[in-house]
């Protein structure tokens, strides 16, 4: 699902503030708070809720990953209290740790928060692509996944304008425009 991929640039943001935390920065407060937004409203009440309530049934009704899927429905739980924690902290200069002079442990907290967010996604979103999506194409006729990819698709428009997963992603570009890590090339190791 394509939705990964914002996750996955959303965790490059937290990696970006995360740097700059442990190196004495001011916290990237907006740009944090931005992303955690969109994490929110894309990832666990847009995708995460498809996920619950039309790909895991489906597989626990088969008889399919029955171990699995109640990890990931716990880590959607939890990711959803850290998500707050991080809206939380980085919602207003006086509410958050925004500065160099903001309180240590403030501060650590975020950094330990969004260090706990990529350790729990980075591993779910895998799993979820390389075993949870596939077992699904074995357990869904072909007719239902195409229903089910037109149900999300209308949702998603609901949720996000006609703009969609484009505007989504235009929002993300823009974080990272914002901090200084959208310019692929900079990734790139030398020599």
């Amino acid at each position: 699902m394509r939705e990964h991929g914002v996750l996955k640039r959303i965790l490059l943001i937290y990696r970006e503030g995360i740097r700059r935390i442990e190196a004495g920065e001011p916290v990237p407060a907006r740009e944090l708070n931005a992303g955690a937004r969109l994490i929110r409203s894309f990832i666990e009440e847009y995708h995460e809720r498809l996920e619950e309530r039309y790909v895991f049934p489906p597989l626990v009704q088969a008889g399919k990953l029955t171990d699995v899927v109640p990890v990931l429905v716990r880590q959607h739980q939890r990711g959803r209290v850290v998500t707050g924690r991080i809206i939380d902290a980085t919602g207003t200069p006086a509410a958050g740790p925004t500065g160099t002079g903001s309180p240590a442990p403030g501060r650590q907290r975020l950094v330990a928060d969004m260090t706990a967010f990529i350790r729990m996604y980075e591993p779910h979103e895998a799993r979820e692509d390389t075993v949870v999506f596939p077992a699904l194409r074995d357990v869904v006729p072909p007719r239902r996944f195409l229903e089910m990819a037109e149900i999300f698709e209308d949702e998603e428009h609901r949720r996000f304008g006609q703009a969609g997963f484009t505007g989504v992603v235009n929002q993300v570009a823009d974080i990272e425009k914002a901090l200084g890590i959208y310019d692929l090339a900079q990734f790139t190791p030398r020599g």
